[in-house]
């Protein structure tokens, strides 16, 4: 048992090393990181089902649902697992074949305005939507989709979003963006049908996104640590970091320059930027940013769309895309930090095997000191 004197004493030095060598700017910016000021995601008016509670539960049951797909083996976790933070740990994304990016992971992802590495759409169901139809991901069809539904979720289905539309007449498979067979199936069926299809099919990435958009970050040792700045409460448990620790937040913060494009509580500027990653073995130069402002101006489930919930005024983002500039090519999302010492590989194609091989390449002049204590400093982000 430690007597009270030398308790006092000892907690007066952790408290001085801890919390207090930090200068004025530097507590700030600890402070601007912390989970405590992540606040509510981002508004996403449209998807009027956004934060329905039925919406997210009907968004789950679809997550884990392997029939949404081609051969009724793959799910939206089977690349976005659970229990590794909703992304799978490959340098690829692997489902029904194999993507030419990396899986990332979910939480938080309801803060930023687009989504994908390349930002290709500007909402969470419309992402969603995405990879149902890629024949390396689910490799479903959207008429299969559909009568899916009709057939095995009809009664949850129609208590969030109404009654389903008179199914009889639809073509098992059809799809605009499927095969040569599907796309001829889709191009027969009336314009008017079309439309009853796209908009279940919009629903359906609605729903997904609901249930999306309730995976959150969870807090960490840095985030008791920046309580403690803040407060200057008596710390408990981890709240302390290391020497080590600390340092690497020093230069996280300062001479490093981590934090001008890791900022805030989700530790990512949600920007693109073409940071010179290597160019992926096996895999054709990717463009990045530049080549997902055209896909996302002509998706038609954007804010834009007809199947939006949104008045045109709403959509921000869109309005404001402009065109592409030699600044986007090979631009690529900014990704959180949070959680990053637990998911290798790293960048948008999985080029980099460990946070080692990432300071090795990213770490400019500093030290091999410095860089052992900015990883240390990262991983008190898990």
């Amino acid at each position: 048992m430690i007597c009270g004197g030398f308790a006092t004493a000892l907690l007066a030095v952790v408290t001085s090393v801890s919390a207090f060598e930090f200068d004025g700017a530097e507590r700030q910016t600890i402070l601007s990181l912390s989970i405590d000021r992540m606040g509510e995601p981002l508004p996403d008016p449209s998807n009027q089902y956004a934060t329905s509670r039925a919406a997210a539960a009907f968004g789950a049951t679809l997550f884990f649902e392997p029939r949404l797909s081609g051969d009724g083996r793959v799910s939206c976790a089977t690349c976005h697992q659970q229990d590794r933070q909703f992304q799978d740990g490959r340098p690829l994304g692997r489902a029904a074949g194999l993507t030419d990016r990396r899986t990332m992971p979910l939480a938080g992802v309801a803060y930023s305005r687009w989504q994908f590495w390349d930002g290709r759409a500007d909402s969470l169901w419309a992402q969603a939507l995405s990879p149902l139809e890629d024949p390396r991901e689910h490799a479903a069809d959207r008429t299969a989709l559909v009568h899916f539904v009709a057939g095995h979720m009809r009664d949850r289905y129609q208590r969030i979003f109404g009654p389903l539309p008179d199914l009889s007449a639809l073509p098992p498979h059809a799809s605009p963006l499927g095969s040569d067979v599907e796309r001829a199936a889709w191009q027969a069926m009336p314009q008017a049908v079309r439309d009853q299809v796209d908009a279940v099919f919009a629903n359906l990435g609605k729903a997904l996104a609901a249930f999306v958009r309730s995976i959150r970050h969870t807090e960490t040792r840095f985030d008791r640590f920046a309580r403690f700045v803040e407060t200057g409460a008596a710390p408990s448990g981890d709240a302390i970091l290391n020497e080590t620790e600390r340092m690497g937040l020093k230069l996280f913060a300062g001479k490093a320059g981590c934090i001008t494009c890791h900022s805030g509580p989700r530790f990512t500027d949600d920007g693109f930027h073409n940071i010179g990653a290597p160019q992926p073995e096996g895999l054709p130069p990717d463009r990045g940013r530049a080549g997902a402002i055209e896909r996302v101006l002509a998706d038609p489930f954007n804010c834009l769309g007809r199947f939006s919930d949104a008045q045109p005024d709403q959509c921000i983002a869109l309005n404001s895309v402009g065109g592409v500039s030699m600044e986007m090519e090979g631009a690529f999302k900014t990704p959180s930090l949070r959680g990053v010492a637990s998911r290798p590989p790293y960048m948008h194609a999985g080029q980099l095997s460990s946070l080692d091989a990432v300071m090795d390449r990213h770490g400019g002049a500093l030290s091999g000191d410095d860089k052992q204590a900015l990883i240390a400093f990262l991983k008190t982000l898990d």
